[in-house]
């Protein structure tokens, strides 16, 4: 039998795996995916998929469901602070207002504030940041900023704290505290 034969299966797998990888990357549907030329999936990866000669010839538009890639930086409006520098430059030195969620892990009541601040920084439409403090990793700010429980929500204006709470918020509280940040 001729699928026997290793020659003959090893481009036959090397297109189901490219195939899969490109399903998985483009979040594609097996059925759209399957329909790609052997030349697109051979773009794919650096593995030679089949000789030209064995490419079809027939072009398949590519389904409008793929997803596009920009070069254009999203700018983050939550973002996870990284050592004592980073602190300095994305939230002392910020030139918006920034809320600053000291949490950790192990913490429950952090898991359920965490999410819903993040939901109600979102909805300010930029006019507010986020930073997200892990105690356990920076101890050090937790003691500069005397963050003595988890959760602990800091409101920081011009390298200021402005306002700061203890505990979980429903987001009506949460709101009022934006909104005062916002505008103080």
């Amino acid at each position: 039998m001729a699928w026997a034969d290793p020659k003959c299966l090893f481009p036959f797998i090397i297109q189901m795996a490219q195939r899969l990888a490109l399903r998985r990357f483009l979040f594609i549907s097996h059925q759209k995916l399957s329909v790609l030329p052997v030349s697109i999936l051979s773009k794919v990866s650096a593995v030679p998929c089949y000789p030209r000669s064995l490419v079809p010839l027939t072009q398949i538009t590519v389904p409008a469901s793929i997803r596009t890639f920009s070069t254009t930086p999203v700018y983050r409006v939550t973002f996870n602070i990284q050592d004592g520098s980073d602190f300095q430059d994305r939230v002392v030195n910020s030139q918006k207002p920034v809320v600053v969620d000291f949490h950790a892990q192990w913490c429950g009541p952090c898991k359920i504030l965490g999410p819903r601040l993040e939901k109600m920084v979102a909805k300010q439409q930029g006019k507010v940041l986020m930073a997200k403090v892990d105690i356990d990793d920076h101890t050090d700010l937790a003691i500069e900023y005397e963050v003595s429980a988890v959760p602990t929500v800091l409101a920081i204006k011009n390298g200021d704290v402005v306002d700061k709470f203890v505990g979980i918020k429903d987001e009506d509280q949460l709101e009022a505290f934006l909104k005062k940040l916002i505008g103080a």
